[in-house]
């Protein structure tokens, strides 16, 4: 197994053990899933029915596919980077066999796993038996519907690194995490479906890369968009991830060049 296997095993093994954190997230997870179908189902009902192409039971397997997802995703975001960036303990990390980067994203791939089956998959059941779920017609829209979602991951750690690399120039980066949560939730369509967005808003969601982190995936998985139709917005994802893995890379090698450890 690669260096990058093993670290991605080794955070899997290793959040694995918060097993009362998890059950407390799963709980969370399911509780806040029933708020926000309830919030839905009125809302489709309220529209007649069905809203912008969706109807009650779509609307469900959206709620809970966004459920599924919050964890894995991470969308509250992390700090640990921009903590290591502040107490000057990234200069340990770039000093490192592996690079930085390669690292990260393998810690993030085990612990988004985890996640994803411990934190993600019981409240989706909990969802199926309580206002029941969508299934994709096509039996492509599930291999599909997973690459989506492991390019969803990689555009949200890239995100998120860039917001965690601002940490070399900023003294304090909490305000700048907890904007870019907002937009976050906002645009990649957690709150809501991003077609149920103003025309305007909806142009602004379009031209991010918020949409790739959960509306696509989650379109992809529960089959709302089918197979050939789901390439686009795969190809999108994809491109998302060049873009930010690009500009992560140069952040990172102009923070490396500003780095000063204290008293050293």
């Amino acid at each position: 197994m690669s260096a990058l296997g093993t670290i991605a095993t080794a955070s899997f093994r290793q959040y694995s053990t918060y097993r009362v954190a998890t059950a407390a997230g799963v709980f969370t997870n399911t509780v806040f899933g029933l708020i926000r179908a309830s919030i839905m189902l009125a809302a489709i009902s309220a529209a007649g029915g069905e809203l912008r192409g969706y109807d009650a039971l779509q609307a469900a397997t959206y709620v809970w596919l966004g459920q599924a997802l919050i964890a894995p995703i991470e969308t509250f975001g992390t700090r640990e980077l921009g903590e290591r960036v502040h107490q000057g303990e990234v200069a340990v990390d770039l000093l490192r066999p592996t690079p930085l980067l390669p690292l990260m994203y393998a810690q993030k791939l085990g612990r988004s796993s985890f996640l994803l089956l411990a934190r993600g998959v019981p409240p989706l059941l909990a969802g199926a038996v309580i206002t029941g779920i969508a299934l994709p017609e096509s039996l492509w829209s599930y291999p599909l519907g997973l690459l989506s979602l492991l390019l969803a991951v990689t555009v949200a750690f890239l995100a998120d690194t860039l917001v965690n690399l601002a940490a070399f120039w900023v003294l304090e980066t909490r305000g700048l995490g907890v904007l870019y949560m907002a937009v976050m939730n906002l645009l990649s369509g957690f709150l809501i479906p991003i077609v149920w967005f103003p025309d305007w808003l909806l142009t602004i969601a379009r031209a991010t890369p918020f949409p790739s982190m959960i509306q696509t995936p989650v379109d992809a998985l529960s089959g709302r968009v089918g197979p050939a139709e789901s390439l686009l917005p795969l190809a999108v994802q994809a491109g998302w991830v060049a873009v930010l893995a690009l500009a992560a890379v140069l952040a990172l090698r102009a923070g490396e060049r500003r780095l000063e450890v204290q008293g050293g």
